[in-house]
């Protein structure tokens, strides 16, 4: 599988996607600049963690009208695989490939620190290696990640089963108190109706390794994996 990741003026996790894609999971990968317009035949593409153009107006809201954005939006709507973490998913919300908005963090105050994510939907190209309900323990880093959406647009979610991840207790229960940022139902990652574009807002890629206290993330990683080569399988 050839990977892509989306570099912006202001992103500071593209170089930890890179090296998970390309030291742990060992798969082909290419940083792809903002400014450019080819994403270079990559079979999935990541929108990465960091400040997108200083995070100005919005968070995302200049970066989803650079020129590479074009591309991204016409291969996600073409059914390719696309997953934005943090910055990523707000970028991906300001494109309109995903529903919804963020606001800021509840408290008003950055957070950084580990907390816990229910996995709510195994049917999807991100989590079909997790089994129901599973536990991820996972970090956050941001200060809008306040994830909301009207009454019409969250029943769709509910209705059509986009709602993939919700931040939870370590036994999986969810509660107010495990709720870090304030987001509608403790929601912590949504997909589009087909499923292949997925935006949250914890970082896996933090969280691939042991040696970083967690390897839970690696999971939604080789999930990507095993959707794509069971698709190849089957269209040999």
């Amino acid at each position: 599988m050839k990977v892509g990741v989306v570099v912006f003026p202001g992103s500071n996790c593209d170089h930890d996607c890179l090296h998970v894609s390309q030291e742990v999971l060992k798969q082909e990968t290419t940083a792809i600049w903002h400014k450019d317009t080819s994403l270079r035949n990559c079979d999935g593409i990541i929108l990465p963690g960091g400040f997108s153009y200083g995070d100005y107006l919005r968070t995302g809201a200049i970066a989803r009208f650079s020129p590479i954005m074009k591309s991204v939006i016409k291969f996600a709507n073409n059914g390719g695989v696309v997953l934005g973490i943090c910055n990523g998913f707000q970028i991906l919300l300001e494109a309109g490939l995903l529903p919804g908005a963020m606001r800021r963090n509840k408290t008003l105050q950055f957070i950084c620190k580990y907390i816990y994510i229910r996995t709510e939907n195994t049917e999807t190209s991100f989590t079909n290696l997790c089994h129901p309900q599973r536990v991820l323990k996972i970090p956050i880093a941001h200060g809008e990640g306040n994830y909301y959406i009207d009454d019409a647009g969250y029943k769709e979610l509910v209705d059509h089963d986009q709602i993939i991840f919700r931040y939870c207790e370590p036994d999986g229960r969810i509660t107010p108190d495990s709720n870090p940022n304030g987001s509608l139902d403790n929601i912590a990652g949504i997909c589009n109706r087909e499923k292949n574009i997925l935006g949250l807002m914890p970082h896996p890629e933090r969280c691939s390794e042991s040696i970083l206290g967690s390897a839970d993330g690696k999971l939604i990683f080789d999930s990507i994996l095993n959707c794509f080569a069971i698709t190849s399988m089957e269209h040999k």
